[in-house]
């Protein structure tokens, strides 16, 4: 069974930091692209930033480019998304997706509010 499982969300203040993981099982990591994605109430889910199978590539976009960093570890199955200078409209529930050809896996999410 494929699981992916975002975890470290919660209140943090404009400016602050926090760090999600994406814990995974049930299939190839190494073979797959991770992703992060979020979905703020009202809004349609968009792409923040992507990480290539070995790790080597990255993508983010312009609303996170320098704030963010994305990661993998791969002998432990692993992903995270290290989030710096927090601003309020960084607030929406963050998925981790696996994708690699013919597959799309996604997870629950974890709430991240940037609140005073």
């Amino acid at each position: 069974e494929v699981q992916l499982q975002a975890s470290g969300g919660g209140l943090v203040q404009p400016g602050g930091s926090l760090r999600l993981s994406c814990a995974t099982s049930g299939f190839i990591f190494d073979d797959h692209a991770i992703a992060w994605f979020r979905q703020a109430p009202g809004k349609e889910r968009e792409g923040v930033a992507c990480v290539g199978s070995s790790g080597e590539r990255t993508y983010y976009a312009d609303t996170v480019k320098g704030r963010f960093t994305v990661s993998r570890n791969n002998p432990e199955n692993t992903a995270a998304l290290q989030m710096d200078s927090l601003k309020p409209e960084d607030t929406a529930v963050y998925y981790c997706n696996a994708i690699r050809s013919g597959n799309d896996y996604w997870g629950m999410g974890t709430q991240v509010t940037v609140s005073s």
